[in-house]
């Protein structure tokens, strides 16, 4: 904001000083000289289609919290089939549990809940796919392995002109996957992820980081060593981060996955790796972008 970060009259040294007057002499100031901050808009497309995201978001959501209901009950009663209870053979044994009056009642109601919430999220998914498989910058992502037309989507709309972030550093702290920072003189603190970004598409690489690191060795490699340094939650987070990088160099060089895989190979060949890039065994070098 500028009213904790102004500068003096030449407009180059910051002050902590809260001062409106001064603010406003140079916020003048900036655009007498055009020296001003533009700020990028979405268009009404990409308005339309990031609520779009939103609203299937919401319905998953809901979803989810049906299915813990459901589960709870299953486990309470000795049915234990984790994922594979969602499966037609999963919801008619479930059914066929024999259960109290009230709990009965509660099971029949959420799987019919259940499955109106199934029929309209994947009538939502068919609706995100049209525009995804329409976008030249959908289609070029969907080609990563794990990513498919909902993550494609949400990177190419919420992360807007890919030209805007300077580098993959600018492009991590835009999303918010960067660590807070509680920094007193010259000791240095960090703690969790600031979260200062769209939190639909940090659920999204999270969501899609797994499949990534399943599908490719370089991430695998990438993931086990994470683990193994950070634990399980910061392995995670760190290979979401990897794929959004990923996503958005793509998007950037208009490139596809094939193409993306090439340039790493150049780039390890030139000893010259870079953040996001398929890595060697000792990991990347640097965070600058690939030109």
């Amino acid at each position: 904001m500028l009213g904790r970060s102004s500068g003096t009259d030449s407009g180059s040294r910051p002050r902590k000083q809260k001062h409106d007057r001064r603010d406003a002499d140079l916020i003048l100031k900036f655009l007498v000289e055009n020296r001003f901050p533009a700020i990028w808009l979405p268009s009404k497309e990409l308005q339309d289609l990031r609520a779009l995201l939103r609203h299937r978001h919401q319905w998953v959501r809901m979803r989810t919290r049906i299915q813990n209901a459901l589960q709870s009950i299953a486990l309470a009663n000795g049915l234990r089939r984790g994922t594979a209870l969602w499966s037609h053979d999963g919801q008619e044994m479930i059914a066929s549990l024999p259960l109290a009056p009230h709990t009965a009642y509660r099971r029949n109601e959420w799987q019919a809940v259940y499955a109106k919430f199934e029929a309209e999220i994947e009538k939502l998914n068919q609706r995100v796919e049209e525009p995804a498989c329409g976008r030249v910058g959908a289609r070029l992502l969907m080609t990563h392995p794990g990513v498919g037309a909902v993550t494609a989507l949400a990177t190419e709309v919420f992360l807007g002109d890919p030209a805007r972030f300077a580098d993959s550093k600018a492009l991590a702290s835009y999303v918010g996957m960067i660590p807070r920072e509680y920094s007193s003189g010259e000791r240095q603190r960090l703690g969790g992820l600031s979260k200062q970004g769209n939190p639909l598409l940090r659920f999204l690489w999270g969501e899609a980081g797994p499949m990534q690191h399943a599908g490719t060795r370089s991430c695998r490699a990438f993931y086990r060593r994470k683990l193994v340094q950070k634990g399980l939650g910061k392995a995670r987070v760190a290979v979401a981060r990897k794929l959004g990088i990923r996503l958005w160099i793509m998007l950037r060089d208009h490139i596809e996955y094939n193409e993306f895989c090439r340039r790493g190979q150049r780039q390890q060949n030139s000893s010259d790796a870079c953040a996001g890039m398929p890595e060697t065994r000792y990991g990347a070098k640097s965070h600058r972008p690939v030109d």
